[in-house]
């Protein structure tokens, strides 16, 4: 059974610029891996000057890696073929103004080696996905932020690439556009096709992406399904939130002698217990007591979290805007 080419794959990557002649070398990547298959949604995540966009500039070509290796379905991302299977969006990306959204498909398209037979079926597809049916003929200069967002998603499929790498694809966007943004790119999943997000709305990386890798100081920190890293950091533990009334110490005391793992945050308890039956034990102790329950829901980390957790690692002055 032959293997599947996988849509991205970084081994090794380390890239190091220099500032002048001579100049101090800067290390933005410092021997990264990781790998992206076709249908998959792949998040890329770091503070300021992680390497994530040094990261992006090496897969399409427009900077070269010091050492190790990227590829695109094999092929090295030196080989210009390579660089036809990829839909880029940049962030912060502009369109002429002069130009309405059909004439800016249509060159993109153009651009990117499709037949103009194929652009008259495509583009208005296409305009009608990103909901700008009704404004396929107006000039780009009276689009709003998101309405220029939706174009450059667009832009970015105009050629039916099999890789989309999307810099903050949903900045500028309300959150219904967001919604359907999300609903669009998962759907191109379910096509085959491979999508590298890099985003700072962590939430929306949290909602679209299947698996993440968080860079740091040039350096893979963590790498994993969402669902595996904003899961418990006590395994075999699960959370809850708990309000009660009152909370005495020999409640707590109470608690903790059946083996919780119990902490005071802003007015509640947070309970670390092995199962539902440690966790009714505990509301039983708590009714015993005398406290009258108001709340009890599961707890689990945010991607937020974890990169928060991340960053706090950093030097001061680490910062989530922008990224290198």
């Amino acid at each position: 059974m032959t293997a599947t080419l996988a849509a991205l794959e970084v081994r090794g990557l380390r890239k190091v610029y220099r500032s002048g002649l001579r100049g101090r070398p800067v290390t933005a990547l410092s021997g990264i891996d990781f790998t992206v298959q076709p249908g998959e949604l792949f998040g890329l995540l770091g503070p300021n000057g992680a390497g994530k966009t040094t990261t992006v500039k090496i897969l399409l070509g427009l900077t070269h890696a010091t050492e190790g290796s990227a590829r695109i379905f094999g092929l090295p991302v030196g080989d210009p073929e390579s660089r036809r299977r990829v839909g880029y969006l940049p962030e912060g990306h502009r369109f002429p103004g002069y130009l309405t959204a059909r004439a800016t498909l249509s060159v993109f398209g153009q651009m990117s080696g499709v037949s103009r037979a194929d652009l008259a079926r495509r583009i208005p597809a296409l305009l009608e996905r990103v909901k700008l049916s009704n404004w396929a003929d107006v000039k780009v200069k009276k689009f709003s932020k998101g309405m220029t967002q939706r174009l450059g998603l667009a832009a970015a499929l105009v050629h039916e690439p099999d890789v989309l790498l999307l810099d903050e694809p949903t900045d500028g966007v309300d959150p219904v556009g967001r919604r359907e943004i999300r609903d669009l790119l998962r759907e191109e999943a379910n096509k085959g096709r491979a999508v590298l997000l890099n985003s700072h709305l962590l939430s929306e990386i949290e909602l679209t992406c299947d698996r993440v890798a968080m860079l740091r100081q040039g350096k893979v920190a963590a790498e994993g399904r969402v669902a595996d890293l904003t899961a418990s950091q006590n395994p075999g533990f699960t959370h809850y939130k708990m309000i009660v009334s009152p909370v005495s110490d020999e409640l707590l005391t109470s608690f903790r002698d059946t083996g919780a793992l119990v902490e005071r945050v802003n007015g509640h308890l947070q309970l670390a217990t092995r199962d539902l039956e440690h966790l009714n034990t505990l509301v039983d102790r708590a009714r015993a007591q005398g406290a009258a329950l108001q709340e009890l829901s599961p707890m689990r980390s945010s991607l937020e979290d974890v990169f928060v957790d991340l960053v706090k690692m950093d030097a001061p002055g680490a910062s989530m805007e922008g990224g290198k």
